[in-house]
Order: C-alpha cells, then structure tokens, then sequence
C-alpha cells in the first residue's frame, strides 16, 4: 500500500488546478482538489466569463442608436440591473455544477475549504491532514488596493458583480484590462464613467498607436479620461456619496470608487515557510520551467506564478504540467506570440510583438502597415467609431511580427490571424490569401 492518501493534491479550482487535476486522475493518479470559495476560480466566477456578460449587456445601448439608421423605431429604453446580475447569479451557478461534474466523473476528491500546508508531504484542510506525493499550487491571485486615507471605501471588481444598485456616477482606478473593460461597462449601462491612472496612457505594454487610437475611441464614447492622475484620499459624505482627493489639487464627487490596480499572488495562509519554495518579494511563487519549486514535490502554475495571467495559459501549463507528471519527461510550453484582447468598447487585441518591442529586436528591418477607415456598419448607423488595424514585418524574412486591432469583434478576428502569426506567416502569405468581402478583416489580407 502507498504511503500517501493521494498522489497529487491541488490547491484551487480555478481553470488551471481543475485542468491538472482531471487529466491526471484520467492518467491513473489519485487526485485530490481543495477549494474554499467556488469551482471555477476568479475566471468563471468573478473574472473572464461574468465580465463578457457585462460587456454583452452594456453593448445594447450601442445597436440602439445605430439602429435608427438602419430603419428601427426602437422606442424608449430602459435598463434594470438587478435582471442581469441575477440572470449572471444563474448562469455562474450553472457553470460551478458543470465543472463540480467534471470532477466527479474523472474521479476528483473534492474538498471544500482552504488548504494550507504542513510539511512537503502534507495537505491540512478543515483540521484534517492529507499525506500526498505531490503537491500543486494554483491558488491564483487576488485584487490589489494601495493603503492611504479613505482607501477601505473603494470596491474591487471582487464587488462590482454584486452591487445592489448602479451609482449615478463612478471613479475607476487603473489602466489595465480590468479597468478598461469596466470602464466600458458602466459607460454604457448608462453610469458617468471617469477612469482615473496614475501613468500617461492606459493599457502599457500594448503597441503604442493601439492605445492612442482606443483612448480616441472612449473619449468619443464618453467616458472621462484622466491620466497622470492619482487618488490620495476618499471621505464618504453625508449623502451616501464620496469625495476624491486628487494628487493635482483637485477633488471629484462620485457615487462609486473601484479599484483595479492589479492582482496579487493568492498566497497568504498557504503556509509555504513550513517548504522551501521561494517567492518573490510580490508573493508569486518561483517555478522552474517545468512548474516545480525549489521543494521538489510542490509544483505551481496559473497567476501564482506571476507569468501570463490569462486563463487558457493556466490551462496550457496545467497540461504541460499532467504530461510531465504522468509520463516523466519533462513539459513546459511556449510564451511566445500568445494572442490576448481587452474586451473594451471597441474592442481591442494584439499578437506578437509590438512596435517598439520589434525595433528592440529587429533594428530598422522592419516594415508597418497601418490602416484606420470607419466601418461599413456605421455609414447608416451614423457614428464615427472607426477601426484600427496594424501589421509588423521583418523586411528581411517578411515574416510577421505583430498584429493588433481596435474595433467591433478584434478579438475575434486576432485568435484567427494567431494561428498563422504561430506557424511564421510571412506578408507575402497574407496577401496571396483571398479576403471574405466585405468584412472589416479583409483588410488584414489587403494592407499594402
């Protein structure tokens, strides 16, 4: 008999844990998986798929002015949030069943609550002590709020799936994807939207004409942008309301303050001094390329490692990491030109690298191909959002480098042009392919 109660215990059902711990109890391991809050992690939950069902819904005020142009009366509208929270509350349980199903039938021991660790042998989870071969971390992370006077006040996107009613108006602090995205979302669900960041421009580490276009783009939308700006202090008034304290000597009153100024390594209480895995001074745990700490039987994957933060990328190293454990040899996966979207209004997404990143590597060997036009859908419709498209090539190999959008379905049309971006699609390949016409894709095809 073996001395473990399980071969692989895991810590957190979110997409990367449940993705390792189903493929290898389907290879013959006996699996264990503890979650202390809900199956799916933040993705399903509070992250990825709840937020897509805002943007869905926030869309709707968009198609009504445009429909007008198009021959639709559409008469007065309006909104009532508690039906789509609830409607979300609905389809969010629906998707916990599923994924407790997906562990049931591959066979999962499901152990509700938080997990911590003994020893590098040994799981604790609501007093009970579980002696595992492995262990594997995929705790994921947590939303991040600076400490300064008034900051409890704030929500995180944590809160915004569940608030009670809508304010009239909202503060959001950030410039990464979730503060974009919710940005978006409020504006359009009718809320005064006023984005406030620290830096000079929103979304860093995108190509640079990508986020001057999307700031162009919100500006028209009518969210209120406010850059190299910061909050130091928030008091709450007397009428339900709050007063922001800028760092520019200004001040703001607002219904709503939200915070979304990153995510932290969900470590705390894993008791990880009791190991010798190593973090990093931001809490992220240190793994090899093969998702193994410095403790030789504790693995790590997802967000807690602080990589790509992306939920099919915690799937792919929980498939790498299934391979490695069940056939021995070794697995890891490839970074590179992994394809991501911002589901902003419009939207945006990108692949490979962007234009500054190429010049880093290639020097002046490059070509750009841009191309901004106003869509077909808006010549009846009547606004003025337009499209942006961009193309990176190494004149050399004319391969291509980097593709990036702004517009009506970029993530859509990006996960398509990143298979091809991944086999070394040259220019030349892009234009011997014939477009779908008219489509606003085709034009990826025809830049010239």
């Amino acid at each position: 008999m073996s001395d473990f109660d399980f071969d692989l215990f895991v810590i957190g059902a979110g997409s990367g844990g449940v993705r390792t711990a189903r493929m290898c109890s389907q290879q013959g391991m006996r699996v264990a998986i503890a979650e202390s809050q809900y199956l799916g992690g933040t993705c399903v939950n509070i992250g990825c798929v709840p937020k897509k069902l805002f943007v869905y819904a926030s869309s709707f005020a968009e198609e009504f002015r445009a429909a007008k142009g198009f021959g639709w009366q559409v008469g007065e509208t309006h909104f009532d949030w508690p039906t789509l929270r609830e409607n979300k509350n609905r389809e969010i349980e629906r998707l916990n069943s599923i994924y407790g199903n997906l562990l049931d039938n591959a066979k999962v021991s499901l152990i509700e609550g938080w997990a911590s660790i003994v020893d590098p042998h040994t799981v604790e989870v609501n007093g009970l002590k579980y002696r595992c071969e492995k262990i594997l971390i995929a705790t994921g992370g947590v939303p991040y709020v600076p400490d300064f006077p008034g900051s409890e006040l704030a929500i995180t996107s944590n809160d915004a799936f569940f608030l009670e009613t809508l304010p009239k108006q909202i503060i959001i602090v950030g410039g990464g994807y979730i503060a974009v995205e919710f940005a978006g979302i409020f504006n359009g669900l009718g809320v005064e939207t006023h984005l406030v960041y620290r830096g000079p421009l929103f979304l860093r580490g995108f190509d640079d004409d990508l986020r001057h276009v999307l700031k162009e783009e919100l500006e028209n939308h009518g969210i209120h942008l406010h850059f190299s700006t910061d909050i130091e202090k928030i008091t709450q008034r007397e009428n339900s309301t709050y007063q922001v304290d800028l760092n520019n000597g200004e001040s703001m009153n607002t219904g709503l303050i939200m915070y979304a100024t990153g995510r932290s390594p969900h470590t705390e209480g894993l008791r990880l001094e009791n190991t010798a895995v190593e973090t990093r001074p931001n809490g992220s745990v240190i793994v090899d390329d093969y998702f193994q700490t410095a403790e030789p039987s504790i693995y790590a994957l997802g967000d807690v490692i602080g990589r790509v933060e992306l939920t099919p990328v915690a799937i792919t190293e929980g498939m790498a990491l299934t391979k490695t454990l069940t056939t021995g040899e070794p697995t890891s996966i490839d970074y590179t030109n992994i394809p991501t979207a911002v589901f902003s209004q419009p939207n945006t997404a990108s692949v490979g690298l962007t234009e500054q990143q190429a010049i880093e590597r290639h020097s002046d060997d490059l070509s750009i191909f841009r191309s901004h036009f106003r869509p077909m859908k808006e010549t009846l419709a009547g606004g003025e959002g337009k499209i942006f498209m961009k193309l990176i090539v190494v004149k050399s190999t004319d391969r291509v480098v980097g593709c990036h959008m702004v517009g009506e379905h970029a993530g859509e049309i990006i996960q398509g042009i990143a298979i091809a971006i991944k086999v070394g699609a040259t220019k030349s390949d892009f234009d011997a392919t014939i477009g779908i016409h008219p489509t606003a894709a085709e034009e990826f095809v025809t830049m010239k």
